[in-house]
């Protein structure tokens, strides 16, 4: 057994199943961003939209007046925390941004402000455009 675990070709196989196993239980494991946040897709967050959801874009400004979703409330990262008052806490909120990593920590802000059910969209706009969504300009 000693000679088999010193062989050069078995580490490396050794190595490529952890990675594998690895991958499998990341990609396997539910899509939560932390207590109380789901990632959802830009489908999921499509229809929430035409359901009237809150969807919370906290890109800055100019990245809005390029290209945003309608029905959105602009709502930049840095105000987040100030702004949580404003909206129910109770209901679902969607957060949206670029790429989907804004979204994450504003996401995480609402969490611990007391929202109940906060929803990362993944992706973002770069999701959003790329799965051809409607945008207004």
């Amino acid at each position: 057994m000693t000679e088999l675990l010193s062989q050069p070709t078995f580490r490396i196989a050794a190595i490529a199943l952890l990675a594998l196993l690895a991958a499998v239980v990341a990609f396997a494991w539910p899509r939560t961003g932390g207590q109380g946040i789901t990632t959802v897709s830009v489908q999921d967050m499509h229809a929430a939209v035409g359901q009237g959801a809150l969807v919370l874009d906290v890109r800055e400004p100019y990245e809005f007046d390029e290209g945003h979703v309608a029905g959105t409330v602009l709502v930049p990262l840095a105000t987040v925390a100030a702004r949580a008052g404003e909206f129910d806490k109770n209901a679902p909120v969607y957060v949206f941004c670029r790429s989907g990593n804004r979204s994450l920590v504003a996401a995480q802000t609402l969490v611990e402000a007391g929202y109940a059910d906060v929803r990362n969209v993944g992706g973002g706009m770069i999701a959003w455009a790329s799965a051809r969504l409607p945008v207004e300009r």
